[in-house]
């Protein structure tokens, strides 16, 4: 964390953590002194897991509210204006990243070989691995509506990171969903202003210099990341239909997830 370090001492000495807290004071605001090493290694598992578990939740509730016609999106900012017991989490097209994907993983994996299974943490596993798979039919389901197919028809990702504002693709759900719209046929392409290069399954993904370019050519665009270069006003106004997985675009031709 930018401002946040945990540190332990348990096997070490006072005067190990003494050094270790004076080494990361120099880096980040405020070091908290836990009881042992093991403690705060599992604070990062404990906090990503939590994170994982709650994404996974509202991915699930993302696809009942859509079969529903229920907004989710509304109800998330209805509900988080409740003073407690209630903190806002919003679906996605999958998780990416270093820790979330990672992380829980691990901790699913060492409590296995301890003969105890983490049974939320691999049904979130599963709920997050689901949805490129349901973004695709959400696209084909998109281009439908038009009384276009999937294959000959040109999606644009946009937004093909882990998260917004970088250029990180590691475990990026922008992949498997490739991959699913790559086997239906359909014309790919990306746009994204930290990426010059994406891969998917050793071929590269055509790329264009501007959101504002690939919507005009595009059958559908599918904003998967949100960089702030794309929440411009106007950005999409020109595509024909944009399948948004943020929840922070709005116009005659969006859709949310």
């Amino acid at each position: 964390h930018p401002r946040v370090s945990m540190l332990g001492f348990h096997s070490l000495t006072e005067g190990c953590l003494e050094r270790a807290v004076g080494f990361y004071e120099q880096l980040v605001d405020t070091v908290v002194p836990t009881v042992g090493l093991r403690e705060a290694e599992f604070a990062k598992l404990l906090e990503n897991t939590y994170r994982h578990v709650n994404i996974a939740l509202m991915n699930e509730m993302a696809i009942f509210c859509h079969e529903s016609g229920i907004d989710l999106w509304e109800a998330v900012d209805a509900a988080a204006t409740k003073p407690f017991g209630f903190q806002a989490f919003r679906p996605g097209p999958g998780i990416g990243g270093h820790c979330i994907p990672i992380d829980p993983n691990y901790l699913s994996w060492v409590a296995r070989s301890v003969g105890y299974r983490l049974r939320f943490v691999e049904l979130a596993q599963e709920v997050s691995e689901r949805m490129p798979a349901y973004v695709a039919r959400r696209i084909q389901d998109a281009l439908n509506s038009q009384g276009k197919p999937v294959k000959g028809s040109h999606v644009v990702l946009a937004g093909v990171t882990y998260k917004a504002n970088v250029g990180d693709q590691r475990e990026t759900p922008a992949s498997p969903l490739a991959v699913i719209l790559r086997g239906q046929g359909a014309f790919l392409s990306f746009v994204d202003p930290f990426v010059d290069r994406f891969e998917v399954d050793g071929r590269d993904v055509e790329r264009i210099d501007s959101l504002e370019s690939a919507a005009k050519n595009a059958d559908i665009v599918v904003l998967l990341q949100p960089h702030d270069e794309f929440l411009t006003v106007g950005a999409t106004s020109l595509a024909t239909c944009v399948l948004d997985t943020s929840g922070l675009l709005a116009g005659p031709n969006v859709e949310r997830l």
